[in-house]
């Protein structure tokens, strides 16, 4: 009998749990910790923020989930991973003590560095959370002119839910008619081409600047943001806007697990460094999936659950004996969703030489709503 253990119960922790219980006979133990009970779909988020969603409808209970599928669910805090000794420090929640593994899969996710941002905590929202996609929606409501400043600060990995709060934020003010009340500005710490955080490519860019035009959202490139005081963002010591709503995404980092390792596991902001297998480097029957990566470019649910995939793969192909085949390939896909004829699809290979696939109409943004009913009912 083998012992598995998933730590992290977002989209990679889940789809390989789902996974290896499908594979794996009933006498292999699959153990899922997760510092939350209920899993949150975080893409509709933004949807949660407008009003359009409530938080029951983007999330359903994790434990529940898991036990329906064989996969025994703790609820706890992840303090230490010895990679070594094969051993798992847990606290904080239904156990306090050391688990062991056989086969281990790091699915933890990334941390928010708002402390890398002076006066992030203090003045800005941001929509990475049901508890502050809730609260910005408050100040969205609040919110009857004036300037909004919406973006990201350097690191972050995310930059789809900026744009989509900027198209939500236009019609909202336009439904309300208080859109010639406001100004909505986006900035991003890189250059305009470079607008989506690298990815994309001149075709995209074009089209998603054109469809900013037209809602009468302003770009403002090359503002990296350093630090936020009440009513100002500012990039240097000369660069600052004023905003009366201000929503970023701030700096991504690993997640705070403690590996204790022989090798450097991790980069420097913390991501965990893997081979094309998924496995942790240098350390045997070990595996990292999803945000917690030391993979280049954005950090998406697509991607989590491809790596996932892998994981899953070839921790069962361990277990029976056989060499881990299946390889992960780093390719994005994405949907940002205008709400209307100017939603813009996404597919490019971040490893190949290949032009990215892009498309537009208003069969993304349904595409994109029927993706995440159809996800929350096959996972839940």
């Amino acid at each position: 009998m083998a012992d598995v253990l998933i730590l992290g119960g977002g989209f990679s922790g889940v789809v390989a749990a789902e996974r290896l219980a499908e594979r794996l006979a009933p006498e292999h133990q699959i153990t899922l910790v997760s510092r939350h009970d209920r899993f949150v779909f975080y893409p509709a988020l933004v949807r949660v923020a407008f009003g359009d969603a409530v938080p029951d409808e983007v999330s359903f209970d994790l434990r529940a989930a898991m036990l329906n599928r064989r996969v025994r669910f703790i609820r706890a805090e992840v303090v230490r991973v010895d990679l070594h000794h094969r051993r798992v420090r847990l606290a904080h929640g239904e156990m306090d003590g050391e688990i062991g593994y056989d086969y281990l899969l790091i699915a933890t996710g990334r941390r928010l560095a708002t402390e890398r941002v002076a006066g992030f905590f203090e003045h800005a929202h941001h929509l990475l959370s049901v508890e502050a996609a809730l609260r910005f929606g408050e100040a969205v409501r609040r919110f009857q002119e004036g300037r909004a400043v919406i973006g990201y600060c350097p690191g972050a990995r995310l930059s789809v839910p900026v744009f989509e709060t900027a198209f939500a934020l236009a019609r909202r003010l336009d439904e309300n008619g208080r859109r010639h009340r406001a100004r909505i500005t986006v900035v991003v710490p890189e250059k305009a081409r470079d607008a989506l955080a690298g990815v994309g490519g001149e075709e995209f860019t074009a089209r998603l600047q054109q469809a900013m035009e037209v809602h009468g959202i302003e770009l403002l490139p090359e503002f990296s943001v350093q630090r936020i005081t009440e009513g100002q963002v500012w990039a240097d010591q000369n660069s600052r806007l004023a905003y009366d709503l201000l929503m970023l995404v701030p700096p991504f980092v690993g997640s705070s697990v403690g590996l204790h390792h022989g090798v450097e596991a991790t980069d420097f902001d913390g991501f965990i460094r893997t081979d094309r297998a998924m496995r942790i480097r240098d350390a045997e029957r070990a595996y990292a999936a999803g945000d917690c990566t030391s993979f280049p470019g954005p950090k998406l649910g697509h991607i989590a659950v491809r790596q996932a995939e892998v994981a899953a793969a070839n921790i069962h192909a361990e277990i029976e004996g056989r060499e881990p085949s299946a390889r992960y390939a780093h390719e994005v896909r994405l949907v940002i969703d205008v709400g209307g004829p100017d939603s813009i699809y996404l597919q490019q290979d971040l490893w190949e030489e290949k032009a990215p696939v892009v498309k537009q109409g208003r069969f993304w943004s349904w595409a994109k709503r029927i993706h995440e009913a159809l996800w929350r009912m096959e996972h839940r």
